[in-house]
């Protein structure tokens, strides 16, 4: 069985693709602009390692956000 190309799919798969990118890159950058503004001590590990866990797909930016920060 052959890869789909994204021309092939439907017009509605495709909005749906669009919609799956645009929450993760709304979700990425929100992570990253946590990151950037939350202080050190706030933040548990790296904050160069979660900065480069956010690249990765709704995982990184999701277990930032459960596991990365410290409460206040």
């Amino acid at each position: 069985m052959a890869k789909k190309k994204f021309k092939d799919l439907s017009s509605g798969q495709k909005k749906g693709v669009g919609v799956l990118a645009g929450l993760q890159f709304l979700l990425a950058g929100a992570a990253l602009r946590d990151l950037r503004r939350r202080p050190k001590d706030l933040i548990r590990g790296s904050r160069g390692w979660w900065m480069a866990a956010c690249g990765i797909n709704f995982a990184g930016p999701l277990a930032y956000f459960l596991f990365g920060r410290r409460s206040a």
